[in-house]
């Protein structure tokens, strides 16, 4: 694996490292001691899928509140996303700043997502599924949200959301 640090600390965009031949590749999609080595959580305690029907659905921001912050690794099977995380780590140099990534079937990229962070996408493209590790169970009293479009972060989505959960659309403006 090819591990590329972004501008949020703790948060990496990962690479596969093919071996290529006649039949096609094989590539590593996780090792624990790669993770460890690059100081990344390798704990995998849940895994979850998410398909959307039409290109523009939007999905988060999400995140989990310590002791079950969800630390995530975060893959698309199919189709395409815009994947954002904000920084929500008062600790952090990067606090409230937000890094994109666009994640595909085709360019096999992962995003790793700290603990702390909050996490959403945008599908690209109709008919996509995502697939991520989870690094800590789900906890329904400790899911809580910022808003996709909250001026507190001042995120450059690719375009406007079409789909969006009446869920999503109430979280609160982000007071820092």
């Amino acid at each position: 694996m090819i591990f590329n640090e972004t501008d949020i600390p703790g948060a990496w965009v990962i690479d596969l490292e093919q071996r290529t031949d006649s039949r096609g590749f094989f590539a590593r999609a996780f090792c624990a001691r790669e993770f460890e080595a690059h100081d990344i959580n390798p704990a995998v305690v849940q895994c979850n899928i998410s398909y959307s029907h039409v290109r523009g659905t939007l999905r988060g921001m999400h995140y989990q509140l310590a002791p079950q912050a969800e630390a995530k690794v975060v893959r698309c099977n199919a189709g395409a996303i815009f994947d954002v995380i904000v920084d929500l780590r008062s600790e952090s140099a990067a606090y409230c700043r937000w890094y994109g990534v666009e994640l595909t079937a085709a360019n096999r990229r992962m995003l790793y997502v700290p603990e702390g962070c909050a996490h959403g996408y945008l599908t690209l493209v109709d008919a996509t599924e995502i697939f991520y590790q989870v690094s800590a169970y789900y906890a329904p009293e400790a899911e809580r949200g910022v808003r996709w479009n909250d001026g507190a972060f001042g995120i450059r989505w690719p375009f406007e959301p079409s789909v969006i959960s009446e869920r999503d659309r109430a979280h609160p403006d982000f007071v820092p």
